[in-house]
């Protein structure tokens, strides 16, 4: 199993050069495994995921990739940054991957480009899950000193002032906060400012009831960004959701407590398929 924080060797690449991870652990005994696709957001990477595989990896397929300069994904020449682009990425990673159809899970920008694939492929995405997103970009809150944060003190105090808004204090471990905290600083910074303002962009709530799929919401009670009640709009707004909250979590719900929100993840998967 992969250990917490190791960066995965990409395993395939989309024409456009999108590398892309596989976590493929499944029995050989088991045919053609489903496939869970995942979405970080801003400021971390694919590897954010690692916790969640011993809850998953023995019945599902997994697949995850870097946003543009995120982890170890270089901002391509003349990237614009326009919220249909997000959704294309997920779709071409997809394709590559060999995952017709797919179960979707995002966290933070991530849910809500889950949210949008959902409601525009309903033949491709399964079922869909969000961790601390929202289904309205421009709703979201504490965004608007990035920029300022950035060109005064640069990445590492943009990192710095991000993570006490992920992380209560005992919330992870040492190392695993100082490996978040690396992440963020190492992330290029007209990506992190591109993509929040895609994600700004973005307003699902006409789709919502159009999203048919089983949809499975997991939210932190202190998140200074999306607000408890934008989750629970979200799940009382969609056909077939469940929402379940976290206590004592903040912004970075899926890494400060991703075997708790893996389990709930596999429950939720497992229900469906064994009907």
């Amino acid at each position: 199993m992969l250990p917490s924080g190791r960066t995965m060797t990409p395993t395939g690449s989309t024409p456009d050069g999108i590398d892309f991870h596989i976590v493929d652990l499944t029995p050989p005994w088991r045919d053609a495994p489903e496939t869970i696709l995942f979405h970080h957001g801003i400021g971390t990477c694919a590897a954010c995921w690692a916790d969640w595989l011993p809850a998953l990896a023995d019945r599902y397929r997994i697949v995850t990739f870097d946003l543009p300069g995120h982890g170890a994904r270089p901002v391509p020449d003349g990237m614009t940054w326009a919220w249909q682009r997000l959704i294309d990425d997920v779709l071409a990673v997809a394709d590559a991957a060999n995952a017709p159809r797919f179960h979707l899970v995002g966290e933070s920008t991530g849910g809500t480009v889950a949210l949008a694939c959902a409601a525009d492929y309903p033949d491709r995405v399964v079922s869909v899950g969000v961790s601390n997103g929202s289904f309205k970009g421009g709703s979201i809150r504490n965004v608007a000193a990035w920029q300022d944060v950035i060109e005064k003190g640069g990445m590492a105090a943009w990192s710095d002032f991000m993570m006490p808004l992920r992380f209560f204090d005992d919330a992870v471990p040492a190392e695993k906060r100082r490996w978040y905290r690396e992440q963020q600083a190492a992330c290029d910074p007209a990506a992190v400012l591109g993509v929040l303002a895609a994600l700004r962009q973005a307003d699902l709530t006409d789709r919502l009831p159009t999203i048919a799929q089983s949809a499975l919401i997991l939210h932190p009670d202190s998140s200074p960004f999306i607000p408890v009640e934008m989750a629970a709009a979200l799940q009382q707004t969609m056909p077939d959701a469940r929402l379940q909250v976290f206590p004592k979590a903040r912004h970075g719900l899926p890494f400060s407590h991703a075997a708790d929100c893996a389990a709930v993840l596999r429950r939720f998967l497992d229900e469906r398929a064994d009907g």
